[in-house]
């Protein structure tokens, strides 16, 4: 079953959901060319989740996404915590920052019985998951009021777990896709595959729909997907530049240079493994390190450093996430570059 008869849309393109670069602006405009717009849910206050859906409802009446990361919040760990901060303390001195005055915090949260409280008023015709899925009676939840539910998949095994428990479809995120990892059995990134090695295999593995997501950023990936099986595409890093994104003038600027060639998985921004440009923090202190504290609470420490380097007009401290396929990502809008991952096919 292709994406477009399960969703109700025209298009089989999902505009992936891409926190903290875009709000429901982003979303609109795709499901109005078409596709399955998404609005990432997980930064987003309750206030603010109930006036972007409120936004999206006045402005369409097309299917779209929201959504949420399923992680466990770890308990605080004050010694990890104290290490972090050791190992940026060279930047904060740089920057003039106390670090005694940075405060904690979680970040981002997982989806609840109180997020849930606010979307089924709206209803929102798909869900979606990263990091597997919530519990048992969140997810009957929304399925009774009629929700489609994804999640992404990194490994066979995560996607047979994901259709055992209620997916009624699974994105097979590859190993290029920007963004955080959705791997949540293994996290061995050794266990990690490209989209177009990984795509074939979940297809093969389950019944459900299967949608490729990594790496594609214009029609002959999408038919190359196509052609493996998948019943639709995920598509992120082809809208960064797009003018209904809300990605930040350094990230538009290392999107355009030489530097979004080189990307890297880096837990330095979060805690867990993503994507993202490699900049100065990524060469110096990671990509990968053993004193950031679990996803998602590294964020607090970096958050300082990123502020003061981005007033500077510097991305040296920014999370840049991107694929590793730049090519599709245009200064165009949403629209344009939704009907062009589909032109031909």
């Amino acid at each position: 079953m292709s994406i477009t008869d399960l969703f109700g849309i025209a298009l089989p393109v999902i505009q992936a959901p891409m926190a903290g670069v875009q709000g429901s602006a982003l979303a609109i405009a795709v499901s109005e060319a078409g596709g399955l717009g998404s609005l990432p849910c997980a930064m987003l206050s309750p206030e603010a989740l109930e006036k972007e859906l409120s936004a999206i409802h006045v402005a369409t009446d097309k299917p779209y996404n929201v959504n949420f990361f399923c992680h466990r919040p770890p308990p605080p760990n004050a010694e990890r915590e104290a290490a972090w901060r050791t190992a940026l303390a060279p930047y904060y001195t740089e920057f003039g920052i106390d670090p005694a005055g940075i405060p904690a915090g979680p970040g981002r949260n997982p989806f609840s019985a109180e997020v849930a409280d606010i979307i089924e008023v709206f209803r929102p015709p798909v869900v979606s998951f990263h990091f597997g899925l919530p519990s048992a009676d969140l997810l009957a939840r929304v399925k009774k009021w009629g929700a489609k539910v994804l999640s992404s998949a990194t490994t066979v095994e995560e996607a047979l777990w994901l259709e055992a428990h209620g997916a009624d479809a699974i994105i097979a995120q590859g190993l290029e896709a920007g963004g955080h990892r959705g791997h949540f059995l293994n996290h061995d990134l050794s266990a990690q595959s490209g989209t177009f090695a990984l795509l074939p295999r979940i297809v093969h593995a389950v019944k459900v729909p299967v949608i490729a997501a990594g790496g594609i950023v214009d029609a002959r990936g999408v038919k190359a997907a196509l052609a493996l099986g998948a019943a639709g595409v995920q598509a992120g890093t082809a809208y960064l530049l797009c003018p209904e994104a809300t990605t930040s003038a350094v990230h538009r600027a290392a999107l355009k240079s030489s530097a979004a060639g080189h990307t890297a998985l880096t837990n330095l921004f979060t805690g867990r493994p993503a994507r993202g440009i490699v900049n100065r923090v990524i060469r110096e202190v990671g990509p990968l390190s053993p004193a950031a504290p679990e996803f998602p609470l590294a964020t607090s420490a970096i958050a300082p450093l990123r502020a003061a380097a981005e007033s500077r007009g510097s991305g040296d401290f920014s999370p840049l996430w991107c694929g590793q396929n730049v090519l599709g990502c245009r200064e165009v809008g949403a629209a344009e570059i939704t009907r062009g991952l589909v032109e031909g096919l």
